[in-house]
Order: structure tokens, then C-alpha cells, then sequence
């Protein structure tokens, strides 16, 4: 039998359910999302897929010091592993605009920059930061189509025209995120695309026109990738999250891109109702459930034949290496499904599995267990899971 790339040889050394990261896959997925870039200064990857520590560093090592993240907690994390260029693209309200403040004066040599959509928040951090004698960058938040935050367009030229008078604040460019484009056909996607980010640019060259500076636009996610990377936009910046982990979602919805899966749900049977049912220890609190079923790929626990690598980056094309299943059961402990290999399971057999949706999943995780040569060799601290780390 042929090892699999997942497989772990001291296995019975790891309590399930665990959360697994193969550091040297998230590596290549990092080179192959530089290539796509065309090297690094691009690039401002989302940190909220990981919130680890040690890949932060990882970033660094590669020459990405540029990335965004979506908590106070995430960008100082950040901070202490050596970004220096850190947006928080996530409005800043109540609390957090101190907070963030509290950031900028404990990493001096950090520059954080954050998103806003609304005139009242750019108020108050324009007080907050006045107040203390110290500046911050604000990119307009835009909404493109996934009307979840931002504003449209063709309403922004009063923010950002605001953002050049308040005191403590500067107009720091635009922000787009487009994670509503999510079409499998890559000419469908890049076509809605162009169209969405027609506004963007029609906004840029209006503000330009009127003489405000607009030094970046941060677009994109990870669907969109591919997209935006071969725009010649002069100082555009792309910024995908779950390239670094890949996860089967969106292997199975992209199939025009290639990564590695590189986090994977450690899960054992537990219990066999009876029939074709089967029962494991990957419940709600240990893979992202706000999908619908299959909220993870199984794989056989004794595959064999080709590395699955060599068959594509489609999650099909994990082909004889899934295991059949159908789900019909999850809760706050318990994952229940039915299999046709019912009967070929035993109490305690092992399961590796790929989350459909990697980035909750990570934060549902206190640990992650380091995989390096078929061996779990270490633990890193989800450290960044945590709502508030010191500040």
C-alpha cells in the first residue's frame, strides 16, 4: 500500500477531533499564489483563514508583509510576528476604535490601516486618533454586489471627500471585496468581475479628477483571484484568504485553481447504530456548520493507488480516495452518516477529513496539530481564534 500524503504514522498519539495543518503544503500554496500574483508586491493576503502565528511568520519568510485581517485580535497577532502593513477590513465600531488606537501605539513601527463606510465611523475615529496626536489610513469600503457591508459607488465621493478634512485621518484608497462572484466557469466569473470592478475604477478616476490622492484599491478575494491578478490597475493590491489551507468547497467550486489542501479534521468512529450508519466525533464544535451537508470530504482511511495530488485540484478529483456517504445527522458531538462501507468500519477507526469550509473551521480549534513527514511532530496555538489577545 502507497502511504497517503494525509496519512500519520503515530495517529494513536492524537485525541480526536483535531484540527491538522501540513506545513509545507501551506508553503507551496503560498508559491504558487505568488506566481499567480507575479511576485509579492500585489499581494495583501487575508489572514482570517489561519489565525497562526507560525504561517504568519511564514508570509513573512516569503516576502508578504502586506495583509488584511478581520479582528482586533488577528492584526495584533500580526503585529507581533513582524507584518508590517496591517488593514483591518472590518469597520471599526465602538470599542474596537480604541482599541485599534491602543494597536498603533503599541506597535510604533506597524502601520494599521482599517475600512470605513459610514461618515459617523470615520468620525469617531477621527476623534479617537486626533486626540492622541497620531494618523491613520481609511479605505472606503464599497459594496460591488454582496450588499453584506460597504457602500455603493456611486455614493462614496462624500465619504472620501470627508476622509481629506478630518483631522487624525487619511484618505487611504478604496476596498472591494467581490466574495459574491463565485461562478465555476472562470469566463463567467472573470466577466462579472470586470464588470463589478468597472466601478471601482470609474470611482478612482473621478476622486484623481478632483484632485484626492487614491494610493491603493484592495480587491478580491480568492474566487476572484485569478481575476484581478492580470489587471495592469497601478497600485492594486489582491487579497485572498483561503489559498494558504484550500478546502473542499472551493475545490470543488474552482476548478480553474490549483492548491493544495493543506488543513484537514482528524475524526474516529465512535459508534455503528446498526445498519449502514456510522457515527463520528466531528460535530458542530469541531467543523464549520453553517453549510449544507456534506460539510466535510471523508477519505478512506486506507487509501491506495495514485497521490491524489497527481489527479487534479478538483475535489472530484480525490475520485476513489472520498468515501461514500451520505449525511443525515449533525450535532453539538456527533456527525452521523450512512456508507455503503458500513460494515467494513470498526469503533475507533480513523478519518481524515477536508472541511467544505476551512476558515470557521480553524477557529472552532483552540490547537493545531503539525504535521510534517507522515508525523505529528508539534502543536501551534490558534492564537488569533481568541476575541482579544492583550489589547
Amino acid at each position: 500500500m502507497t502511504e497517503r500524503w494525509w496519512q500519520i504514522h503515530n495517529v494513536d498519539e492524537i485525541p480526536s477531533p483535531a484540527l491538522l495543518v501540513y506545513p509545507d503544503r501551506a508553503e507551496e500554496n503560498l508559491r504558487r499564489l505568488i506566481a499567480i500574483a507575479g511576485g509579492t508586491t500585489r499581494l495583501r493576503p487575508h489572514m482570517k483563514t489561519h489565525k497562526l502565528p507560525a504561517i504568519a511568520r511564514m508570509h513573512v519568510a516569503l516576502g508578504l508583509t502586506r495583509v488584511k485581517c478581520a479582528t482586533i485580535a488577528e492584526a495584533e497577532m500580526l503585529a507581533s510576528e513582524g507584518l508590517t502593513d496591517v488593514l483591518l477590513a472590518y469597520q471599526p465600531v465602538g470599542p474596537a476604535v480604541g482599541r485599534l488606537l491602543q494597536l498603533a501605539q503599541t506597535f510604533p513601527g506597524v502601520t494599521f490601516r482599517a475600512v470605513v463606510d459610514d461618515q459617523d465611523a470615520a468620525r469617531a475615529l477621527s476623534v479617537a486618533f486626533s486626540g492622541a496626536e497620531s494618523t491613520i489610513d481609511l479605505l472606503v469600503d464599497l459594496d460591488v454586489g454582496m450588499h453584506r457591508t460597504g457602500i455603493d459607488p456611486d455614493l462614496a465621493p462624500p465619504l472620501y471627500r470627508l476622509l481629506g478634512t478630518l483631522p487624525g485621518v487619511t484618505p487611504g484608497g478604496l476596498h472591494a471585496y467581490d466574495g459574491h462572484l463565485r461562478d465555476p466557469d472562470l469566463s463567467v466569473r472573470r466577466a462579472q468581475a470586470d464588470a463589478a470592478f468597472a466601478r471601482v475604477h470609474a470611482l478612482r478616476e473621478a476622486l484623481q479628477a478632483e484632485g484626492f490622492p487614491v494610493p491603493r484599491i484592495v480587491v478580491g478575494g480568492t474566487p476572484t483571484l485569478p481575476c484581478h491578478a492580470t489587471r495592469v490597475e497601478p497600485d492594486l493590491e489582491l487579497s485572498p484568504g483561503t489559498v494558504v489551507f484550500w478546502d473542499a468547497g472551493y475545490a470543488a467550486g474552482l476548478p480553474d485553481m490549483d492548491f493544495l489542501h493543506a488543513a484537514l479534521v482528524l475524526t474516529r468512529v465512535v459508534s455503528k447504530p446498526g445498519g449502514n450508519r456510522v457515527c463520528l466525533d466531528l460535530g458542530h464544535k469541531a467543523v464549520a456548520s453553517e453549510m449544507p451537508h456534506p460539510r466535510v470530504v471523508l477519505l478512506q482511511p486506507q487509501a491506495s493507488g495514485a497521490d491524489a495530488d497527481s489527479l487534479g485540484p478538483q475535489a472530484s478529483g480525490l475520485g476513489p480516495h472520498a468515501l461514500e456517504a451520505t449525511f443525515i445527522g449533525h450535532s453539538e458531538e456527533h456527525l452521523v452518516l450512512e456508507t455503503p462501507e458500513a460494515a467494513s468500519l470498526h469503533v475507533g477507526d480513523v478519518f481524515y477529513g477536508i472541511p467544505w469550509h476551512v476558515c470557521p473551521t480553524v477557529a472552532l480549534h483552540g490547537q493545531a496539530v503539525v504535521i510534517r513527514n507522515g508525523r505529528a511532530v508539534d502543536r501551534w496555538q490558534v492564537t488569533a481564534r481568541e476575541r482579544m489577545i492583550t489589547v
